[in-house]
């Protein structure tokens, strides 16, 4: 528990052993300890440049602990101060990076990352990097990093980034497919599924994107892309896989919860007049007063509407009401 302050498990045995006992000699301590006297030693010298311990001025060889309110507190102050700094010099490095990289040279867009462990630590740190969406296509045969060892997810969730994913159908038939699922949904992630994905891929915050370069028995690799006209085009390949796939939703039970699949189901008819005033061109306050709608209802409404088809600007919207048949193209003149 102390690791975060610089104190190894030795160090901190001795010293949570040194505060019960008040004081002891280094060798009673060894004992109690059962460690080597002179790995105690080593410890309490430690623990001596810390300012947690100090030998006894009444008593050779005796030491005393410092009282942990005072000792540890003065530790705990440093290490943030240690923090904040350090944050400032991420946010100053992050700025000078920008900069530098306004008008990046081709070959700068792209990283490749060779080996499965390169890969998988590249995938926990773009995802723990993300600050508002993680997007990812999933296929049903993980090379490097399965759901169960995606401890990132976890970290990431409670943060408040959105989570969006498509799934192969074969995840649901893979052994530990569906606890994963319900983990998933039980997070709030937003999970849905299509018989077949055309890649994996994961985009973080639409900035950063990875996806395979190899697969069979090969080593693993991967390619890493920045903003670029790649990454959105990978964007756009995410958001017409996702407008295609099915919801999936927990449903509980008797035996736990279900993770079963939902209808897509359309916009309602008020939804489909706001769509249809909006695409004849009339403002939202328009739209409201000729419906007879709250100006915040039909912004209410045009949101749903840009969930429910999985879009993120009101042209994606339009589109996709055309592409769905949820409004009519009007006649060429």
């Amino acid at each position: 528990m102390l690791g975060a302050i610089g104190l190894d498990e030795r160090q901190e045995s001795a010293y949570r052993a040194l505060v019960a006992l008040g004081a002891a000699e280094a060798a009673d301590l060894a004992h109690r300890l059962a460690m080597p006297e002179q790995d105690t030693e080593r410890a309490l010298r430690r623990l001596e440049q810390q300012g947690l311990a100090a030998q006894s001025s009444a008593r050779t060889g005796r030491w005393v602990a410092a009282p942990p309110a005072v000792a540890l507190g003065a530790l705990l102050t440093q290490q943030r101060h240690e923090l904040e700094r350090a944050e400032l010099a991420a946010v100053l490095l992050a700025e000078e990076y920008r900069a530098e990289s306004a008008g990046p040279a081709v070959h700068d867009l792209v990283e490749v990352v060779t080996g499965a462990s390169a890969v998988a630590h590249r995938f926990h740190q773009l995802q723990l990097g993300a600050t508002e969406e993680i997007r990812a296509l999933v296929t049903g045969r993980p090379v490097v990093v399965t759901g169960i060892d995606n401890e990132s997810e976890e970290r990431v969730v409670t943060r408040g980034v959105r989570y969006r994913v498509v799934i192969e159908r074969e995840v649901l038939s893979l052994p530990d497919g569906i606890t994963e699922l319900s983990a998933a949904l039980g997070r709030d992630e937003q999970v849905r599924v299509v018989d077949r994905v055309p890649t994996k891929l994961v985009i973080a915050d639409s900035a950063l994107a990875m996806v395979p370069l190899t697969g069979g028995d090969a080593e693993p690799a991967a390619l890493v892309v920045h903003a670029s006209g790649l990454l959105e085009s990978l964007s756009g390949l995410f958001e017409a896989v996702w407008r295609d796939a099915l919801p999936l939703r927990l449903v509980p039970g008797g035996d736990g919860s279900a993770v079963v699949e939902d209808a897509v189901e359309g916009p309602g008819e008020t939804d489909l007049e706001v769509l249809s005033l909006l695409l004849a061109g009339m403002t939202d306050a328009s739209v409201a007063k000729q419906l007879d709608l709250g100006l915040r209802t039909v912004q209410r409404r045009v949101k749903g509407l840009m969930e429910l088809a999985g879009v993120t600007t009101r042209l994606q919207l339009g589109w996709h009401a055309y592409e769905k048949g949820w409004v009519a193209r009007g006649p060429r003149e």
